[in-house]
C-alpha cells in the first residue's frame, strides 16, 4: 500500500504518525463543510448534545460554543482521537461542559433517552450497518430529539468514488439511503438537503 493510500486510510480510524498528521488536518480541513451542517439544526437549546466520531474535537467545541449552556459528550473509536479531542476542549472538559470519550457507535454504551441533540460529521460513512447504528443513536435520544448528519460526498460524487476504492471499510451514502436507514431505525420525521455547488449533504432526522 503506498504512502498517500496508507495516509487517506486513517480517516477510518487513526492512529500512529500517520494519523496524527490526519487529525491536525480534519480540523481546518472539514470546518467549512461542518458549519454548513450546524445551520441546517433549527433553534432549538439542548441541555445535552453527543458529537459521534467526533475525530480531532472541532465540532464538538463548536457545540459547546453554539449552546452555552449545553453539555457535550464527544465519542469517537480512536484511542488518537479520543487523545486529540480531549487536547482541544480540554477548558470546557475542565468546565464540567464537555466530557470525551472512547466509544464504538455499533454498540453504545451510553444511557438511553439522554440526549436532545447528536450530531455525525464525515463518519457514517465507516458505520458498521446503518440501520442498527442508527437505532442505536434513536436510543440515546429523549423523545423529539434531533440527529444530524453531515457529509462532504453525496455519494455520486467522482471524488467520494474514488476514496471509496482506495479506504478500507468506506461507504459513501445518497440521501435517499440514509434517508431510508433512518426511517427503519425508528427516526419519525427526516428531512434533507444539499449544497448548491458541492456534493455536500445534510441529513436532519427526529425522533
Amino acid at each position: 500500500m503506498g504512502l498517500f493510500r496508507n495516509f487517506v486510510n486513517q480517516t477510518r480510524n487513526p492512529e500512529g504518525f500517520l494519523g496524527k498528521l490526519m487529525l491536525t488536518s480534519m480540523n481546518p480541513g472539514h470546518a467549512r463543510m461542518a458549519d454548513w451542517g450546524l445551520s441546517y439544526l433549527p433553534d432549538v437549546l439542548p441541555d445535552r448534545a453527543v458529537d459521534l466520531g467526533c475525530g480531532a474535537g472541532r465540532n464538538a467545541g463548536e457545540l459547546l460554543r453554539i449552546y452555552p449552556a449545553a453539555h457535550v459528550t464527544a465519542i469517537d473509536y480512536s484511542p488518537l482521537s479520543v487523545e486529540k479531542a480531549t487536547a482541544y476542549n480540554q477548558q470546557m472538559i475542565s468546565a464540567g461542559r464537555c466530557e470525551v470519550k472512547q466509544g464504538d457507535v455499533s454498540h453504545l454504551t451510553l444511557p438511553s433517552g439522554t440526549f436532545d441533540l447528536a450530531t455525525a460529521f464525515e463518519t457514517v460513512y465507516f458505520w458498521p450497518g446503518l440501520e442498527t447504528c442508527f437505532a442505536g443513536v434513536a436510543d440515546i435520544l429523549k423523545p423529539g430529539g434531533l440527529f444530524l448528519i453531515c457529509n462532504e460526498s453525496d455519494g455520486m460524487d467522482r471524488t467520494g468514488q474514488k476514496f471509496e476504492k482506495i479506504i478500507d471499510g468506506m461507504k459513501c451514502c445518497t440521501i435517499q439511503d440514509l434517508e431510508t436507514a433512518l426511517r427503519k431505525a425508528g427516526f419519525s420525521e427526516v428531512r434533507s438537503n444539499h449544497h448548491a455547488s458541492r456534493p455536500w449533504i445534510r441529513v436532519l432526522a427526529r425522533k
